[in-house]
């Protein structure tokens, strides 16, 4: 491998500790890749981020969904959706998945998370889906998630956890941070008894305003913090009467 693979590969390997370090994920419970030219590089099945070095990261040939890969030791058991979200949208440099503690609560509850705060639209629209359940490591998982991030960058996995994307990893790990972020804040709001959802018009200005802040579609400001705070400006539309969620059932994806 080259110098710019082998950079791509520690860093693969120092986000996954990151994200352990953090609590944004457990065990080897997580995975992550990124897109290096035609390949796809993918952190390996059941194996220690502690020992892990850039030669067990596995690569795998993205003209070739059939599972194919070179390494020393097999893909994560999720190739499956890493390989079909970085297939169908070249946009999408890396991708994170984990097992975070709100978000997977949430997932568990089958509920998407939706326009609770401002937040949201950073990851493209009014909402962040639930993907609906298949078992893990399968294509039919691979093909719920691709449904849920249409017109997205991130989505929750039924009854099982996250999946956040960006251009490249560190988007993509900020990305994870700020939906576990809103996951928590918004389970904190359903035990209040509801959270006051943003109406289209409210979540369309954010979006409008986002892109001045470079903060569309999951990407990250240039300086630190979760997005602008400035008074939002006077807006001539007519605010619809506030939505409230309750928290008596999630419903099922």
């Amino acid at each position: 491998m080259d110098k710019a693979e082998r950079a791509i590969r520690q860093a693969i390997i120092e986000a996954c500790r990151a994200m352990n370090t953090s609590g944004l994920n457990q065990g080897t419970s997580g995975n992550i890749s990124v897109r290096h030219g035609e390949r796809l590089l993918i952190t390996p099945s059941a194996t220690s981020y502690e020992r892990m070095t850039p030669e067990m990261i596995a690569a795998m040939p993205l003209a070739d969904p059939s599972g194919r890969f070179e390494g020393p030791l097999k893909p994560s058991t999720e190739w499956h959706f890493h390989v079909a979200i970085a297939r169908t949208r070249p946009e999408i440099g890396a991708i994170v998945h984990t097992h975070s503690t709100f978000a997977t609560v949430l997932a568990m509850a089958r509920r998407d998370i939706p326009a609770c705060h401002y937040m949201v639209a950073a990851f493209g629209g009014n909402d962040v889906r639930c993907a609906r359940y298949a078992t893990f490591g399968t294509e039919a998982l691979a093909r719920n998630v691709l449904a849920a991030l249409e017109g997205r960058s991130a989505c929750l996995m039924a009854n099982h956890g996250m999946i956040a994307t960006g251009a490249d990893l560190e988007k993509a790990m900020w990305a994870a941070v700020e939906l576990e972020t809103l996951a928590r804040q918004y389970w904190h709001a359903l035990a209040l008894g509801g959270a006051v959802i943003l109406s289209d018009e409210e979540m369309a200005e954010v979006r409008g305003r986002f892109g001045s802040y470079g903060i569309a579609a999951g990407t990250p400001r240039a300086t630190p913090g979760r997005g602008p705070d400035d008074p939002p400006q006077a807006s001539s539309v007519t605010t619809p009467r506030p939505r409230r969620v309750r928290s008596v059932r999630g419903s099922r994806a």
